[in-house]
């Protein structure tokens, strides 16, 4: 590879045995991006990571869900994973992660998990796709405003409101 290219990234379905890298990596960038939003106590917190480990062992063995993985040179560097949204209108998916190693921001790896997950959504005949993302988490809601995805305006957030709802219309009447 010639000096400043990019190294290539391999998205693959996640399996049981990413489960520790995914949630090695997911600590590792909520932590990045909390920190100085919660107490330092909850980033750090091992029952915090054994939660988090136990979520996506769940989320792995759901047959409804689907989990990617970004690699590089044999590594984990990037995860996400979405499903059907429950209670919203058929052909609605909901985005429930995207997190990549916090070591490797800004270097094309989130764009790759996005748009594997865009044509997984598009072939699976999805009209919208949602997400949550923390407000504060600005570098996540400048990446999500990239990738076209706008604030969802038919879920009006709380006054005390942490998160903000974002869609992306994934076909042209969904635009509408």
């Amino acid at each position: 590879m010639a000096p400043g290219t990019p190294a290539a990234t391999d998205i693959r379905n996640a399996t049981a045995a990413d489960l520790e890298a995914i949630t090695d990596l997911h600590v590792r960038a909520r932590a990045r991006y909390y920190r100085g939003r919660v107490p330092e106590a909850q980033l750090d917190d091992p029952a915090g990571r054994a939660r988090w480990r136990d979520g996506w062992a769940h989320t792995l063995a759901r047959t409804d869900a689907t989990v990617l993985c970004a690699e590089r040179d044999g590594a984990v560097v990037g995860v996400a994973s979405y499903r059907r949204e429950g209670g919203a209108p058929a052909g609605t998916v909901e985005l429930l992660q995207l997190h990549v190693d916090p070591d490797r921001w800004r270097a094309g790896i989130g764009t790759a998990l996005h748009r594997a997950c865009e044509a997984g959504w598009r072939s699976a005949g999805a009209a919208t796709a949602h997400l949550e993302v923390y407000w504060h988490n600005r570098p996540a809601r400048a990446f999500y405003t990239r990738h076209g995805w706008q604030p969802d305006t038919a879920r009006r957030p709380a006054p005390d409101a942490t998160h903000l709802d974002l869609v992306l219309p994934l076909t042209p009447a969904a635009a509408r």
